[in-house]
Order: structure tokens, then C-alpha cells, then sequence
């Protein structure tokens, strides 16, 4: 039995070189089969997914030699940290790796939603030369909301200052004279009333029991009509009802959407608005940013099999089993 599980579409050097010097079992589609994962992790002593593998309580229970889960990505909410710690199972993720990949898309989000770029694209190769109807907006002297100051929040503001915004942010975790703030000369609001100020909300949080449908009919109505929103985080932070609704009223001019409650997502009435981009996921999606992810989700696995604690840890360094 292979003692390694890769259940995702997970490549790159890094990887060729632990399938050479592992016994690996490399099943892209294996999240698609939670019998089959389970049954593949009896022997296993290490497990590396991206954010479609639902490891539950009863995947650990099942892999009584399971060391460590490594999640090539920042989120681990597929992952049941909880029952992976009472397990003695470390979980190893990659919280710097993608972090300015995810950055430059929410800034080329925010210009290609001022700019009605994809919909002037589409318009230009039919042949037509409409200019009046995709006039935009410019980003300079507009408000960027970022709820969510963290690695990415922060990486995206240095980049929106290049173009002349004033920067608010939204953080629950953040003290109001934390150093970042001072960096970025930013104010740090209530959400409520940062939804107010901004004429550019971007997404940036984590997502838990508070962040779930943070963005709902209510806190929409609190933002411009003139207001545009990218999720670039997790798509439960978004209630997709209540925005497919806000954006048909035009109660708020647009919005960019990277990630979906349901991913890949069924047809629906986004598809067919001209006023939303939506995106496979990409935020992620780089060469520079998965080289960096597939390095330090194979290093952890390699340290942890070898008796050594991972080095980029969620819950606890060294498996306790």
C-alpha cells in the first residue's frame, strides 16, 4: 500500500521528485470518491490536498498510520482540524506561497471591473467598436475597503496605493494601532461602515462560522451603488443569492468572483450579467506561486516522515501518534 495519497491535482518538480523517492499513490480525481480516499488512507502516513478533499473525523479514523495532512493552499477549512489534532495528525499548509498571486489578481479584478475590459473584449472581437458604452472609472482617489488585513489584505493595499487610493480596512483580529495600518496610512472601520466608505470592496478573510455569508442582502445594501466587490477568499463568505440579486437591481455596479459556494459551479443567472467576472479559481494560479506551494507542502511531508516537525503548521509541529 502506498504510503503517500495525493488527491488532487497537485504537480511540479518538487512533487516528480517525492513520487521517485516515495511509494506515492497520485489520484487527481480521488477527492471525487470519499470511499475510495478512505479506503486508499488505511496504510497511508501522509495525505497532500488542495481545497476540493474533505477530510473529515471519519478519514482520520480510519487511517490509524496517518501522520500528517498537507494542504497545498492557505485555507484549510476542508480539513477537520479539530478532530486532525485529537487524532495527533499534523496539518501543514502554505499561508505565504500564493499570497501575492492572490494580491495581483484582486488589483487586475479591480481594473478589469472598472474597466469593463472582458466585456469590451468580447464586444471588440464581434466587431464592434462601441467605445461609449464601456466608459469606465478610474481607480486613483477612489476608497478600497479590505476586509481582512492580513498577508494578502496588506499586499493588496501596497499595490492599490500605486494608483492613488485611500485604503480602509475591516479586521477583527487587528488592533486599531496595529503597525500596518500605519504603513498604509489606513483606517480601520467597523465592516458596516466600511462597506459605506468604499467604492472598492475586496475580500480577504478566512472562512469560519463568522465569515459564512458575511456578505449578505443586508451589508449589500449598506454599500454605493456605484460600489464594485471582489472575492478572491472562500465563496460561502459571499451569500450568492442575495448578490445575483443586488447585482440584477443594480444595487451595486459590479462584482468579480474568483471562487464559488460550489465549486466547479452549476450554470446560474451570473453567467449571463454583463456586470460580474467570474473566474475557475485562479487566485492561486501562477507558475512562481505553485512552484512555492508544491516546495513547502512536499518539504513538511518529507520532514514529518523523516521524524522531523513540519516547518509551516496549522495545528501542532510533529504528529503525536
Amino acid at each position: 500500500m502506498p504510503e503517500i495519497i495525493v488527491s488532487e491535482n497537485i504537480i511540479g518538480a518538487a512533487m516528480d521528485r517525492l513520487r521517485h523517492e516515495h511509494d506515492v499513490l497520485y489520484s487527481p480525481h480521488l477527492w471525487q470518491s470519499p470511499d475510495e480516499l478512505q479506503a486508499a488512507l488505511v496504510e497511508a502516513r501522509a495525505l497532500i490536498v488542495r481545497n476540493q478533499t474533505k477530510v473529515t473525523a471519519e478519514l482520520f479514523a480510519a487511517a490509524p498510520h496517518l501522520k500528517i495532512v498537507a494542504r497545498a493552499g492557505v485555507g484549510v477549512d476542508n480539513i477537520d482540524v479539530a478532530a486532525a489534532t485529537s487524532a495527533g495528525v499534523v496539518v501543514s499548509y502554505t499561508p505565504a506561497a500564493n499570497a501575492v498571486s492572490v494580491a495581483e489578481l484582486a488589483v487586475g479584478l479591480m481594473l478589469a471591473l472598472a474597466r469593463h475590459i472582458p466585456q469590451a473584449h468580447a464586444h471588440a472581437i464581434a466587431g464592434g467598436w462601441n467605445r461609449q458604452r464601456y466608459m469606465g472609472t478610474e481607480l486613483a482617489g477612489r476608497t478600497l475597503g479590505i476586509v481582512g488585513f492580513g498577508r494578502i489584505g496588506q499586499l493588496t493595499a501596497e499595490r492599490a496605493q500605486a494608483f492613488g487610493m485611500k485604503i480602509v480596512a475591516a479586521d477583527a483580529l487587528l488592533a486599531s494601532d496595529a503597525p500596518a495600518l500605519a504603513k498604509f496610512d489606513a483606517r480601520l472601520l467597523p465592516l458596516e461602515e466600511l462597506l459605506a466608505a468604499a467604492d472598492v470592496v475586496t475580500l480577504h478573510v478566512p472562512l469560519t462560522p463568522d465569515t459564512n455569508n458575511l456578505i449578505n442582502t443586508d451589508r449589500l445594501a449598506r454599500m454605493k451603488h456605484s460600489a464594485l466587490l471582489i472575492n478572491t477568499s472562500r465563496g460561502e463568505v459571499v451569500d450568492e443569492a442575495s448578490l445575483l440579486s443586488g447585482l440584477k437591481d443594480h444595487k451595486i455596479a459590479g462584482a468579480a468572483l474568483d471562487v464559488r459556494r460550489t465549486e466547479p459551479p452549476a450554470p446560474s443567472e451570473f453567467d449571463a450579467l454583463q456586470n460580474v467576472i467570474l473566474l475557475p479559481h485562479l487566485g492561486a494560479f501562477t507558475f512562481e506561486a505553485q512552484e512555492r506551494v508544491i516546495d513547502a507542502v512536499c518539504r513538511d511531508v518529507t520532514l514529518v516522515l523523516a521524524g522531523q516537525p513540519a516547518l509551516e503548521y496549522f495545528n501542532i509541529p510533529e504528529p503525536r501518534r
